[in-house]
């Protein structure tokens, strides 16, 4: 089956004029900050995770423009169900970073994504999927005009739960849109290994959903296809989108690369690098020279500096907060749990004092 991959600026920078974006200079500048910012964070994450004050870290280097062009389609109303690596996409839906850099320390408070419409990390794969589809049925039982937004990963549309929301969604005509970041690997199992389908975007004919092929590395053609897709989901079309891109780090902090992919792979996706692709349309459109890139740079890094800070300040937290949340009564059994983990450490401070040693969290 053949499927059109659609694009607006190629590789080398020049561009279809006919399908950029109507939308004013300031937001096509704002693109590229946001894309910016994505990059700035992960550095930053990462390095921070490398000093022990974070937990694993899952980048999202190299899929800026699936991140951002996707983000930048949604309206604030819609609600977005993330897999790990869209903190620009988060940030720009309302979420603080200072709570996304707690998240990543385990802080249970931080998980509940409050004062934006983000349902909690889907850390076992391919898990929120069935989420976002009820969340979106819930939408349209009320008549709220917003979708469900779910971010997955190539490695999710291998699982059951992935077939289950997409088939329900499907019979449901349910407002959401499924946005696969095709990155070519499903932690280190290529996608030619894991389906013998030619793309993403065909499975969704098996569900009687529109479906989209998109270059996930060209943040106009990412914007434009999210932007059609919630318009049809919001008609009662549910839509995948798969994003064509590539990761160039590793899965998370956890991962080593260079066991199953050659550096000659990476180096020809570098070439392909989203964010310099965008900066030659700006440039080739007049609109570069009214981009500061380094004071976008500084802010950004001052922004994730005063995050850090907020976050060494958040209040220590009491260790029945690890029993808290499983149950609206805590049952006998792990009442009986928790006192007896406290007799513990009033017998072994020291082991109170190591917890205190790690990372906040």
């Amino acid at each position: 089956m053949e499927i059109e991959t659609y694009q607006v600026v190629r590789p080398d920078g020049s561009f279809d004029a006919d399908r950029v974006p109507d939308v004013d200079d300031e937001a096509l500048r704002d693109l590229y900050r946001w894309m910016l910012l994505q990059r700035v964070y992960d550095n930053r994450a990462t390095k921070l995770q490398r000093r022990g004050r974070l937990g694993t870290v899952a980048s999202g280097r190299g899929q800026e423009a699936a991140i951002i062009g996707s983000g930048f389609a949604l309206s604030q109303d819609d609600w977005i169900f993330p897999y790990g690596r869209e903190a620009g996409a988060l940030l720009m839906h309302g979420l603080s970073m200072r709570d996304l850099l707690l998240y990543w320390r385990g802080i249970e408070d931080a998980s509940k994504m409050e004062g934006a419409n983000i349902f909690g990390m889907a850390i076992s794969i391919g898990s929120h999927i069935p989420l976002a589809t009820g969340k979106a049925w819930g939408m349209q039982l009320a008549g709220e005009e917003s979708i469900a937004f779910a971010n997955l990963g190539d490695g999710a549309t291998s699982t059951g739960a992935f077939h289950e929301g997409m088939n329900f969604a499907g019979v449901l005509d349910a407002p959401a849109v499924y946005f696969c970041q095709n990155n070519q690997y499903a932690i280190s199992l290529p996608f030619e290994k894991q389906t013998n389908a030619d793309t993403v975007a065909q499975k969704a004919l098996a569900y009687g959903v529109d479906g989209i092929r998109v270059d996930g590395n060209d943040v106009l053609a990412v914007y434009n296809a999210v932007s059609k897709a919630r318009e049809r989901a919001l008609e009662g079309n549910p839509v995948l989108v798969e994003a064509v891109t590539y990761r160039r780090g590793a899965h998370t902090t956890s991962d080593d690369p260079t066991r199953y992919r050659s550096e000659e792979e990476v180096d020809e996706w570098e070439k392909r690098d989203p964010l310099e692709r965008y900066q030659a349309f700006l440039e080739e459109t007049g609109r570069w020279d009214d981009i500061d890139e380094e004071a976008i740079r500084e802010e950004v890094e001052e922004e994730f500096s005063a995050a850090v800070d907020a976050a060494d300040e958040f209040e220590e937290r009491g260790i029945e907060e690890i029993f808290s949340y499983l149950h609206e009564e805590t049952p006998p059994e792990l009442q009986r749990q928790l006192e007896e983990f406290r007799e513990l450490l009033e017998e072994r401070p020291d082991m109170y004092e190591y917890i205190e040693t790690r990372p906040k969290g």
